[in-house]
């Protein structure tokens, strides 16, 4: 029997932000740094998103503003610190 890699998310009401960085490279961050990458274009963004976030499309926020890739699990500093003064929309 052949086993597959869990997602990362540990529970399903994780949100997952996307947006541009200012390079202009899309990321995708989970809202306290558990995981995230840096994607050449939106889809590819979304798909990573769906998969951490175990296919819940609710979960995941699109950000206005720009947002950096921050691997360092400080909540306070990460993209969940953005959202309360952000343009956001749901991608479901």
């Amino acid at each position: 029997m052949k086993l597959a890699e869990p997602p990362s998310c540990s529970s399903p009401s994780a949100i997952v932000f996307i947006g541009r960085n200012r390079r202009g490279n899309w990321v995708a961050q989970e809202q306290n740094g558990l995981y995230g990458g840096l994607f050449v274009n939106r889809a590819q963004a979304v798909k990573y998103a769906l998969f951490e976030n175990g296919h819940h499309p609710e979960t995941i926020v699109e950000l206005a503003l720009e947002i950096e890739l921050d691997m360092g699990g400080t909540p306070a500093s990460g993209p969940a610190s953005l959202v309360a003064g952000a343009t956001a929309r749901h991608v479901a």
